[in-house]
């Protein structure tokens, strides 16, 4: 059985990113069955208009709302001889999103599956409709412009990033003051939390040679951490895999760093336990830098914050805390 799919509405301009899948989504492209022909296809193409007629959906019940069997390319089906069915030029395993799946992401996925049509399903599996391949275009012109705009720290996008340009003064101190107070804050407990430790400090006075060196490190490890982080939730790929290679890489560049620095001050020193205790704060303070700079801007981003804007200091207060902690902690453990 063979039939055009139902017919809505013209699209809307497409919405602001990020948004639902949904809202690109036509339901007015061509379906047919397994066991129509490319002569009965293009008779169906011929016979009304379509948003794109790039791929055929097939279907098991055309006409019906029913499961998606696959894509035919429409290209593959000019160049098929007559009597030649859906089913003989039939790809089974084309990129699928579920209704309310995010659309960069979606769009993405399309991309790295090679086709040129995006389908969607809805909870229980029925074919919904097609994001043509124009739609999809449009949605990833939207999205390089977000990507771009996110990497360079603006708020949402290039639009926002021009209209910081122009803002007034009281909008500038609104978008910098809270981040700026929070590192302030940080700085003041930081003094605090160092002051704690003013004896041994003053017992041995090298010690505190070594915290700018310590702190910064952890930060540089950090910083590149949370480059790669958001530069993927930019492009809509799945995280879990870079974090859980993070989790793992910053220990072995905290021990390259140690590997390196324990000789180089026991040399300068001559004191195997300073030595030592930078060695164990660095391998701690660049494992935990990799985990905090890693999972911040994914909590950002789920609780709809720009992770590119904020992440990056809420980071460096809470990576500079925690490798004093750990330094100290070190120093304890090793000199007593």
């Amino acid at each position: 059985m063979l039939t055009a799919h139902p017919t809505t509405a013209q699209a809307a301009p497409l919405p602001q990113l990020p948004g639902p899948v949904d809202q690109y989504v036509s339901l007015r492209i061509p379906v047919c069955g397994l066991d129509d022909t490319v002569e009965e296809v293009l008779a169906l193409l011929r016979a009304g208009a379509h948003d794109s007629v790039a791929d055929v959906a097939v279907c098991t019940e055309p006409g019906t709302p029913s499961r998606l069997l696959g894509l035919v390319p429409f290209a593959r089906m000019l160049a098929a001889p007559p009597g030649t069915t859906a089913a003989e030029l039939l790809d089974p395993d084309p990129p699928v999103v579920a209704l309310g799946h995010d659309s960069e992401q979606a769009a993405w996925k399309a991309v790295r599956h090679g086709e040129s049509s995006l389908a969607v399903v809805d909870e229980d599996g029925l074919f919904h409709g097609l994001v043509p391949s124009s739609r999809l275009l449009g949605l990833l012109l939207r999205a390089h412009d977000e990507d771009f705009a996110r990497l360079g720290g603006y708020l949402a996008s290039s639009h926002t990033a021009r209209v910081a340009m122009e803002e007034p003064v009281t909008h500038r101190l609104w978008h910098r003051v809270p981040w700026l107070v929070l590192g302030l804050a940080g700085a003041a407990l930081s003094a605090w939390f160092v002051g704690l430790f003013e004896g041994r400090l003053t017992a041995d006075v090298r010690l505190a040679f070594f915290i700018p060196g310590v702190i910064y490190l952890a930060d540089a490890v950090g910083t590149q951490t949370e480059a790669l982080v958001v530069r993927g939730l930019s492009v809509g790929t799945s995280l879990r895999s870079t974090i859980r290679l993070e989790a793992l890489t910053g220990p072995l560049l905290g021990l390259l760093l140690a590997a390196v620095g324990y000789p180089a001050i026991l040399a300068v020193l001559g004191d195997p336990g300073i030595a030592l205790t930078v060695s164990i704060a660095l391998v701690a303070a660049c494992s935990v830098a990799t985990v905090v700079a890693a999972v911040l801007p994914v909590l950002m981003s789920r609780t709809g914050r720009d992770p590119a804007f904020g992440s990056g200091p809420l980071a460096t207060v809470i990576q500079d805390l925690l490798s004093l902690v750990i330094y100290f902690l070190a120093a304890i453990l090793v000199l007593g």
